[in-house]
């Protein structure tokens, strides 16, 4: 089994914190984990945020969050990962980042992670216009906003990211839901345009636990209308966890593997 997105964000970038992942990993039955980190944490990346920070409502937070988060390099996370791949560990480990796409910094993102020999890369829509849909202290002004009109947004940007040619892996891909705000309109022929972008691009995309986990919503994964139509369409998926911590690797990744079988 494979945990396809685990971030070792909360500790040192040290083996011995790596093999604390392995262990758990282990534990788990995962034969491969997928070691990622967030692009807001390198300051090679703040200047794409900019339209987080210029954000009408959200701004100041946002930039103050931001500029809390944006403390790393990039070297110093590439220094690991060739430390790493010297070392012997009894689960495949493979190493990328997973990068918040903004289409107005798309060249800057191609240019920024093409100087490191990366396994893989996963982009993520974290941000629409600017409007960090996920911050549990933005849930004031979801309450403003048109929510049919935010998801075709979302997906929009979805679609996008998969056709940037970029990206190994989209994250999550309906991470929209997390704080229970669904869309009244029948959204099928939007997830069809998404399943067959990610053919064409030759994209996966995640079967994501962290909604869950780090949320506490009900669903494992993208909603069953969706996952259907990715099944249908032949897109790869693949299990994640979206684990912040080692406690969380590999965590419903059998649950996963259930749903994703048992869905025609």
């Amino acid at each position: 089994m494979i945990d396809a997105h685990v971030h070792i964000e909360k500790g040192p970038y040290t083996q011995e914190w790596i093999q604390r992942f392995v262990e758990r990993g282990r534990a788990t039955g995962m034969h491969e984990l997928r070691l990622l980190e967030h692009s807001s944490r390198f300051q090679e990346f703040r200047h794409t945020y900019r339209s987080v920070e210029q954000h009408p409502q959200a701004g100041e937070t946002q930039s103050e969050w931001l500029s809390s988060k944006s403390v790393m390099r990039l070297a110093d996370y590439q220094q690991l990962v060739s430390e790493t791949r010297s070392k012997a560990y009894p689960v495949v480990l493979k190493f990328g980042l997973e990068v918040c796409y903004f289409p107005e910094y798309e060249r800057e993102i191609r240019d920024i992670v093409s100087g490191f020999d990366w396994d893989f890369l996963t982009g993520s829509i974290h941000w629409i216009d600017g409007f960090g849909f996920d911050h549990e202290e933005n849930i004031p002004i979801w309450r403003t906003l048109n929510v049919d009109r935010l998801y075709r947004r979302y997906y929009e940007l979805i679609r996008q990211c998969i056709g940037s040619g970029i990206f190994d892996v989209i994250a999550h891909p309906d991470s929209i839901k997390c704080f229970g705000y669904y869309p009244t309109e029948d959204l099928g022929s939007v997830y069809q345009e998404i399943a067959r972008a990610a053919q064409v691009h030759g994209t996966s995309l995640e079967f994501s636990n962290g909604l869950h986990i780090n949320y506490g919503h009900g669903e494992l994964g993208p909603n069953r209308q969706f996952l259907r139509i990715l099944k249908q369409n032949g897109v790869h998926l693949l299990t994640a966890s979206d684990a912040h911590g080692p406690e969380d690797v590999g965590r419903y990744i059998q649950a996963a593997e259930e749903i994703l079988e048992n869905t025609r």
